[in-house]
């Protein structure tokens, strides 16, 4: 397996057993999940959107109230759970050489 995979089952591991992960532990894996997602659509030539649309910004949100202790278990999978998705399918987007060519007006 590949780094990204392993992430994404180590993702994927924490959403299914978030009672047994700790606020910070969580946070730390959101930050790690936008980290990756950011360099992923960088290399992919996606840009951000900066608007609260863009999911890393609800990942980021999240991970914020994480630490103020403001997420439910259920809120923090739905969380982790969709930065594993967005990983994978952001791999398979490099991994087939797929081409994005956003124009700008």
């Amino acid at each position: 397996m590949t780094s990204t995979t392993d992430f994404i089952v180590e993702l994927v591991r924490a959403a299914n057993e978030v009672e047994k992960l700790r606020g910070e532990e969580a946070r730390r894996l959101l930050n790690r999940a936008i980290r990756t997602i950011r360099d992923m659509r960088e290399t992919i030539g996606i840009p951000s959107s900066h608007t609260s649309s863009d999911v890393v910004i609800d990942l980021q949100t999240t991970a914020v109230a994480l630490g103020l202790g403001n997420r439910s278990a259920d809120q923090v999978k739905a969380a982790v759970l969709d930065a594993a998705g967005i990983i994978r399918d952001l791999h398979i987007l490099l991994d087939t050489g797929t081409e994005i060519q956003i124009e700008t007006k």
